[in-house]
């Protein structure tokens, strides 16, 4: 390697195996790309979230939302695992496509990130995604325009996404499901002899410290601490990625979706998550790319994602939002949705660790992220549940509780609900496009537009 031609995207060589490296204090002058990365990850969890009624003895605990104002709101215990994060995020509500309003919640994790309106029957035409504007943008200053994940893999079905990502024609973009592939396309392996000599290696890494003694001399002292950081949190992914494959790989067990399994080991589907988290940090901490979407599971059946409840000692997840009306119902929901803002937090506070070596603050500062459902209560494509956090370098203003719309200020509609029929109901209350927080989105990762997917403007106060 010549270190003169050190930059963001350098890569150590060895045997045919190449590592991208993070970005070094010590050449940034030298790095014509001076810029802070601005980066955006949307990771979207389906069957929506618990909503008890008020009157409900399981409204102050398990209720998804925040109760109290903008400022002042308290987390119940389905999000009080993000309180030492509630400086860095917003919690939305109030805000939904309206194309979506009455459609299904089986069918409508489609568009999401689009705001199409694909309907829930009939033709069906989408269009293109949020991180795919950004990627048309920022893509070439990155190895890969996007980096695209979910639990299932492939694109699913119309309706039935298994992606959230959808190109320019609005035709689905492939996932990445399988750890160990992402890993690869992360940490190139190159040509079948390396292949075979990583199979017989505990870690690819081995290959490759002898590579770093020559450059470690060029390094600050800074520079040396990251980069010995940076090799032990990519063996240590690689070491994980082996548990969390073989768990994606199991076929799905016939289980009684009312009953608890007792013999579930749930580090094993947590650990997963962890790993596709994982992953994505890396990604972002070797500028592989800066759009990153991750589809946590599907809507509507059966599949991979069903079984990451077992990480809370549940057989699948799907049951849960039939079974609130049962005792503990709303409780057991707000458990998974527990787990779900846990592992978030947990990947969020990562990125808070990680200081920006080209810049002021920390990675988190130059991160949008998003996690989110296209359904409320009970399947009810309404009121999404959204949490951002993150991007305080990119203008936007965290430790709050944000209501749009008018009629809703308790999100009760729709709560309480344990039928389906609700999504035919009328819509009572007035909720704000979403698309509208997606311009603000676009406009402060640096994307010259005042519009997506037909509405103009940004949302007041965000």
């Amino acid at each position: 390697m010549t270190i003169q031609k050190l930059n963001r995207r350098t890569f150590l060589q060895g045997t045919g195996i190449a590592l991208a490296l993070p970005w070094f204090e010590s050449f940034a002058a030298k790095n014509s790309q001076g810029n802070v990365p601005k980066r955006f990850v949307s990771i979207y969890h389906p069957d929506g979230v618990g909503l008890p009624l008020k009157e409900d003895p399981a409204w102050k605990d398990w209720s998804w939302f925040p109760q109290g104002g903008e400022k002042d709101f308290r987390l119940s215990k389905v999000l009080d695992v993000l309180e030492p994060l509630r400086q860095d995020i917003t919690i939305y509500s109030g805000l939904s496509h309206p194309t979506a309003r009455n459609v299904h919640g089986h069918s409508n994790a489609d568009q999401y990130l689009t705001g199409a309106p694909v309907g829930g029957f009939g033709p069906y035409k989408n269009s293109i995604s949020l991180d795919q504007v950004y990627a048309d943008v920022i893509g070439e200053e990155t190895r890969y325009s996007s980096l695209v994940l979910s639990t299932n893999g492939g694109t699913g079905a119309p309706r039935g996404s298994h992606t959230q990502s959808f190109n320019h024609q609005g035709r689905a973009i492939p996932a990445m499901s399988k750890p160990k592939q992402i890993f690869d396309s992360l940490f190139v392996i190159q040509g079948k002899d390396a292949r075979d000599k990583l199979a017989r290696t505990k870690s690819s890494l081995d290959y490759l410290i002898s590579s770093t003694r020559a450059m470690k001399k060029k390094l600050s002292a800074h520079d040396r601490q990251t980069l010995e950081q940076y090799l032990d949190s990519v063996r240590d992914t690689e070491i994980k990625l082996v548990k969390a494959q073989k768990w994606i790989d199991e076929p799905m067990p016939k289980v009684d979706g009312s009953q608890l399994n007792l013999d579930v080991d749930p580090k094993q589907a947590r650990l997963y998550l962890q790993t596709m988290y994982e992953l994505m940090y890396l990604a972002f901490v070797n500028d592989s790319t800066r759009a990153i979407t991750y589809q946590m599971g599907r809507e509507n059946g059966e599949g991979p994602h069903d079984l990451l409840a077992q990480s809370v000692g549940f057989p699948n997840a799907h049951s849960l939002t039939h079974d609130v009306k049962k005792p503990g119902g709303w409780k057991n929901l707000g458990l998974y949705n527990r787990f779900q803002a846990e592992e978030f937090g947990r990947f969020v506070q990562k990125l808070k660790d990680t200081p920006e070596v080209n810049g002021e603050g920390n990675m988190l500062d130059n991160t949008f992220a998003m996690h989110g459902s296209a359904s409320s209560s009970f399947h009810l494509s309404r009121n999404y549940p959204i949490i951002s956090a993150g991007g305080a370098k990119l203008g936007f203003k965290n430790g709050r509780y944000l209501k749009f719309g008018k009629g809703n200020e308790d999100n009760q509609a729709g709560a309480g609900q344990t039928s389906d029929a609700v999504f035919k109901g009328d819509v009572t209350v007035e909720e704000e496009p979403l698309a509208h927080l997606y311009v603000n989105i676009l406009q402060r990762l640096g994307v010259v537009t005042d519009e997506f997917a037909g509405y103009k403007g940004g949302l007041r106060g965000v």
